[in-house]
């Protein structure tokens, strides 16, 4: 069974009747959601919309039955993402889900009347989703993925995992508010930390190759992604050249560590969709996104590979190590 016809499976499981809630002749209620994919059947968004369909059906809402759930996968094409939103706006969903900047802006720009979850956002204030975390007055609303200051984090572990470092690429989509601001706290304390910055576009394969090709020239030298759609669709090739050229590298969330990155140091996506289906809930009961806070995350994990270090040649800091929320070994 694929990663959709799992979806799809646990999505038409039929629950015990004392859960359904449309009575018989109800209309069921429409939840679309707007997913923007690099690779299809990317698993780290699959695995956050399996987690949103589940926490739904616990809740009661029932694809087929009293609920009406349509998915719409989109690549990061600008274009193609507007086609998909007028198709998901003739379609009138009570709600609809979304993820980070990548679907929510012009998802935004588009209404300002039709209720949204995102699940992923990057700095919602900033970048003009809600008018605050606690009162968003407008039609969206959901969970913060983090602020921008978690990205200083990331290059404060790169120095501690590997005090040598002095220079460090930095993977990001620089035609992103969210990829131009990470980088920006990168580079600003950057100084403090004795490490020059260089970053490295996301515009295609070749220019991450050859980014990646001109870091590796210079000795101590390390590696960060920055977080967005477009920058996890070259995934495997970041983790297939940081091996090659071994760089330390320093990710965003698990799956690069799962894969085969050595650190990680990021939020839970998978927890944050499941706790979106209970905003949504609320929303198809009557509550309005403006009377939902954001919700911020209240823990990120550290997860460390130790026999990618080993292949790296490091002996990681043991008090680093030590703090690790999962260790692959």
């Amino acid at each position: 069974m694929n990663r959709r016809e799992f979806i799809a499976s646990v999505a038409m499981a039929v629950v015990r009747p004392t859960a359904a809630r449309a009575q018989q002749g109800e209309r069921p209620r429409r939840v679309d959601i707007l997913i923007a994919e690099v690779t299809e059947d990317d698993p780290y968004y699959e695995g956050r919309l399996a987690a949103l369909t589940q926490a739904l059906r616990e809740l009661g809402w029932i694809d087929g039955q009293n609920l009406k759930l349509v998915i719409h996968r989109a690549t990061t094409r600008p274009a193609e993402i507007r086609k998909h939103i007028t198709e998901l706006l003739a379609g009138r969903p009570d709600v609809v889900v979304t993820g980070g900047g990548t679907t929510t802006a012009p998802l935004l720009q588009a209404t300002t009347s039709m209720p949204i979850v995102f699940t992923s956002a990057v700095d919602p204030v900033g970048a003009g989703f809600v008018e605050s975390l606690a009162h968003p007055g407008g039609n969206a609303t959901g969970f913060m993925q983090f602020d921008y200051s978690l990205s200083a984090k990331w290059l404060e572990l790169l120095k501690q995992l590997v005090p040598s470092t002095v220079r460090a690429g930095v993977i990001r989509d620089a035609t992103t508010s969210s990829g131009i601001a990470q980088f920006a706290v990168i580079q600003s304390v950057a100084g403090s930390l004795g490490v020059d910055i260089v970053p490295i576009s996301v515009r295609d394969a070749g220019d991450i190759e050859r980014g990646v090709a001109r870091l590796a020239r210079y000795p101590n030298a390390g590696l960060i992604t920055a977080t967005g759609a477009s920058v996890r669709g070259h995934l495997d090739l970041i983790l297939r050249l940081a091996a090659q050229y071994k760089l330390p590298g320093v990710y965003g969330n698990k799956s690069y560590v799962e894969r085969g990155g050595l650190v990680s140091y990021g939020p839970d996506p998978v927890r944050s969709a499941g706790l979106a289906a209970d905003y949504v809930d609320r929303i198809l009961k009557g509550t309005k996104p403006e009377d939902l806070p954001v919700q911020v995350p209240t823990k990120y994990d550290l997860i460390i590979n130790l026999k990618t270090a080993k292949a790296l040649g490091l002996e990681l800091p043991a008090s680093v190590v030590a703090r690790a929320d999962a260790v692959i070994e």
